[in-house]
């Protein structure tokens, strides 16, 4: 097992074309990033739903397009928790808001894939560690998420 993915739609908007290439993008990106036996969750919500999670741990009142929740990020403090070797890592949680990704495909002009992949693989690189908070943190992981997508096929045409 390299990685294990929970797919939770609140809206049951995704369809399962979507979901299931979602999964083999992170899945493909896993391999990629050499990240193996690992666990995460993708959940699909509404705007409505997102402003109230990005107000709640953010202290941000606006709906944006995806948060990342890393659950092996260090807050200041946090004691280190050490599991059993055997068990698998447990990357965090990514939400995206698919009206967000629909109005942004639009935008954009690609498609909903497209951009619904871009925000998966986003969320996922937080969860590995990666932020754009300074010039060159961006110019890496911007630089990451287009090779990764590119890779898989979903590029800016798609």
């Amino acid at each position: 097992m390299t990685l294990e993915i929970d797919f939770e739609d609140e809206g049951q908007e995704v369809s399962a074309q979507t979901i299931e290439m979602l999964d083999k993008l992170l899945k493909h990106c896993a391999k990629e990033l050499d990240v193996q036996n690992a666990e995460l969750s993708v959940m699909f919500v509404d705007n409505d739903r997102i402003q109230e999670i990005n107000a709640m741990y953010r202290d941000k009142d606006q709906p944006t397009d995806v948060i990342s929740f890393a659950l092996e990020e260090e807050g200041e403090g946090e004691v280190v928790i050490v599991g059993e070797a055997d068990l698998p890592r447990v990357l965090g949680d990514i939400v995206i808001s698919v009206p967000k990704a629909v109005e942004q495909a639009a935008d954009y002009g690609h498609s909903f894939e497209r951009e619904i992949g871009f925000l998966a693989v986003h969320g996922l690189l937080h969860l590995l560690g990666y932020d754009h908070m300074t010039e060159a943190d961006e110019s890496e992981m911007f630089g990451l998420q287009e090779k990764l997508l590119d890779s898989f096929g979903l590029t800016r045409s798609s």
